[in-house]
């Protein structure tokens, strides 16, 4: 199981391609593809984002789903997923105790 991740061209901020087709801040909200046809399309679509400058370093990421909650299963990708390990106190550590 994969997930299109990429990093938003105007502001920097992690993001993963949606079953919509949009760009998302919350791994939860990605959309998970399995196989390699899919995994390729989805490529495909990310990259197209990344020739109309949306979105920069398109790449697929291994996840598993666990309670029906999806998690990276590299811990560079958990970091990416959810925000800096140096101060909980910002990023998207901050925004999900906020919410």
């Amino acid at each position: 199981m994969k997930v299109i991740t990429a990093n938003r061209l105007l502001n920097g901020d992690v993001v993963w391609l949606a079953g919509t087709g949009d760009w998302v801040e919350r791994i939860t909200l990605a959309k998970v593809f399995e196989g390699k046809e899919a995994v390729a399309e989805a490529l495909a679509q990310g990259v197209a984002a990344e020739d109309r400058q949306e979105v920069v370093s398109v790449y697929a990421m291994d996840v598993t789903v666990e309670d029906g909650v999806i998690v990276p299963v590299r811990l560079r990708e958990k970091i990416r997923a959810t925000g800096p390990t140096t101060h909980p106190d910002l990023g998207k550590h901050a925004q999900a105790v906020s919410a």
